[in-house]
């Protein structure tokens, strides 16, 4: 284990926020709000160990899948506590554990909040709050990749455990450059995003927050009332830059560079589109049964199924009302999440088509036993290891969905709140159903709970096992 090189890593973390925390200290400068100086002394106490730990690169850098896993969680770990600091100096959110809630929440972009009244807010730390969600939607390790040549070498460790997906790789031979291009497709989408809302006539201040938490995926809003508050014209973008941030990153990277025909062939896109308009159909024809008119159908429904299977988490409408198809309809898209290589959280399209072909292939194995199939995606053979790590994942996924269900149930709340409120965290959606629902919050559960959800969130955004690999006795072990 390279310890040097983690906490070299974790210097660059500190520092790297400390950074980013000016944004929201000038956000209070220009609205003549008083707690930018919260930003300020926060800023000083990561600057200095910050500072300590980066002067002096470790003479050994190279470092293997296991530190990179240990960088990656704990990264996350020193995220989520740093950035909790200026909602718990400042007394907007006094309790420490509802603040790391809402932190983690936000870094992860999941959106499941605490707050009952987000309107009485700062208007600095409500920047902060959707700011943490546009950072952590493409992971701040990612960045620093993108700035910083740290690593020598073996950063692809890293952006695996980072990036959302199964099977992360390069776009370009560079690692560095990679990080360069998912982090300019990334800043494109958002900027594009709030010119088409000011556009729309969305506040300025709104549009800025609002493609922050659209583009990570993450569904904070700056107002209780979320997406629902603004006009319909609003919320039709919203719902397209949703399905857009559902998309894998490297469609958008073929696109680029102009190879159409391979990027409208990707299977997984082609899957998603299927999912996504599929879903949006049924919701519609099923809302036409409770009085709503045929536009009213088709804008809720685009626009919650791009909420949830993006697992954005944003509300236009309270969906904890209608009929039990739409809703059904709507936690299996929380689990079944957007694509790889995109902010989204879930189980991922890739994974779900991966076990539909594994099923052809059993089935077909079992009709005829010495055929000899081989499971392509893309025209691609899948290796062995990316099956077999698929099916793990989907072991290990379940496995701690039932573990956090029956330790968030000793707060003896409903079934339904407790299974959606569980899968929430873990598919780092937003909002569940019944007491978790688009109208309310998890601040009803105990501190207990809270943190098993916290486990949960991060857990989903790492994609299980870099916060699992913490755990191994193994994994601290010299060698």
């Amino acid at each position: 284990m390279n310890i040097t090189m983690i906490i070299y890593v974790l210097g660059w973390i500190l520092t790297t926020i400390a950074a980013l925390m000016f944004l929201p200290f000038f956000v209070s400068i220009y609205y003549e709000d008083p707690t930018g100086k919260y930003f300020l002394i926060c800023i000083l106490l990561m600057l200095i160990p910050g500072f300590l730990a980066i002067r002096k690169r470790p003479k050994n850098t190279r470092f293997y899948a296991k530190e990179g896993f240990v960088m990656t969680a704990l990264s996350w770990l020193l995220l989520s506590v740093v950035g909790c600091l200026p909602f718990c100096l400042s007394k907007e959110i006094p309790s420490f554990t509802n603040a790391l809630f809402e932190c983690i929440s936000g870094f992860t972009t999941t959106g499941a909040s605490i707050l009952h009244d987000v309107e009485t807010m700062s208007r600095s730390m409500m920047f902060w709050r959707c700011f943490i969600q546009w950072i952590g939607g493409m992971g701040v390790l990612v960045f620093m990749l993108a700035l910083i040549p740290m690593t020598g070498g073996q950063d692809l460790y890293i952006m695996k455990a980072e990036s959302p997906g199964p099977n992360v790789g390069k776009l370009v031979p560079k690692v560095r450059q990679t990080a360069y291009y998912l982090y300019g497709i990334y800043t494109a989408l958002t900027l594009l995003e709030i010119i088409s809302l000011y556009i729309a006539g969305m506040p300025l201040y709104d549009a800025v927050c609002t493609s922050f938490t659209t583009t990570s995926t993450g569904g904070f809003g700056v107002r209780s009332a979320s997406i629902g508050a603004y006009s319909p014209a609003i919320q039709n973008v919203v719902s397209v830059f949703l399905f857009l941030s559902g998309m894998n990153y490297y469609f958008y990277f073929l696109l680029w560079i102009k190879r159409f025909k391979e990027a409208f062939s990707l299977q997984e896109i082609r899957l998603y589109t299927l999912i996504f308009f599929s879903s949006i159909a049924v919701i519609a024809f099923d809302l036409t049964r409770i009085g709503y008119s045929l536009e009213e159908c088709i804008r809720y429904s685009a626009f919650q199924v791009g909420s949830i299977m993006t697992t954005a988490g944003f509300a236009s409408a309270d969906f904890d009302t209608w009929p039990s198809l739409s809703k059904t309809i709507l936690v299996v898209l929380m689990f079944i999440g957007g694509c790889a290589g995109s902010t989204t959280g879930g189980i991922k399209v890739i994974r779900i088509l991966t076990y539909l072909k594994t099923i052809k292939k059993e089935i077909a194995h079992l009709i005829h036993p010495r055929n000899v199939k081989i499971i392509k995606i893309d025209g691609k053979p899948l290796a062995h290891d990316i099956l077999r790590s698929t099916n793990v994942f989907l072991a290990v996924y379940m496995m701690i969905f039932v573990c956090s269900l029956l330790l968030v149930s000793v707060d003896n709340q409903d079934l339904i709140t407790n299974f959606t409120a569980v899968a929430s965290a873990l598919g780092n959606i937003g909002p569940g159903l019944a007491k978790v629902g688009p109208t309310c919050n998890f601040d009803l559960f105990s501190p207990f709970s809270k943190y098993v959800l916290m486990f949960d969130m991060l857990a989903g955004r790492l994609e299980l096992f870099p916060l699992l690999v913490l755990f191994a006795p193994s994994t601290w072990r010299r060698r």
